[in-house]
């Protein structure tokens, strides 16, 4: 039993710091407004406080995937914001951007997996 405790814990442990690790990276490019950021927050026609906004709510949900009574918030919003991510791309931006060969839209699909699984390992209630 502690095993398969062991191994829960590692797995949600490993797809929390994917996510996280993800999501701080492009954190940085969001709040230092840098020209990709901008430039893809303007075709979505919600620069500066769409981008802006949309990396505080993220950095929220990071902190709050860290903290054991709040993970399935963070799971919540963390897969709520890559779903609209998601959906800018397939409705507005493309999959790739700028010449990126679709990376951006990759890490939000590995992001929002990520995230998904985390919920599902956390929601399941106790026998």
């Amino acid at each position: 039993m502690r095993k398969i405790f062991l191994s829960k814990l590692r797995i949600s442990i490993g797809l929390r710091l994917v996510a996280s690790v993800i999501l701080l990276q492009t954190l940085f490019f969001k709040f230092t407004a840098a020209p990709e950021s901008v430039a893809i927050f303007e075709l979505l026609g919600i620069e500066p406080w769409g981008r802006v906004g949309s990396g505080i709510l993220e950095l929220l949900a990071v902190i709050l995937l860290w903290i054991p009574s709040t993970i399935l918030y963070g799971a919540m919003g963390i897969s709520i914001s890559m779903a609209f991510a998601i959906l800018s791309h397939f409705l507005v931006l493309g999959i790739e951007i700028q010449g990126d060969g679709g990376l951006l839209f990759i890490l939000a699909l590995i992001v929002l997996s990520c995230a998904l699984g985390v919920h599902l390992m956390h929601s399941r209630k106790k026998l």
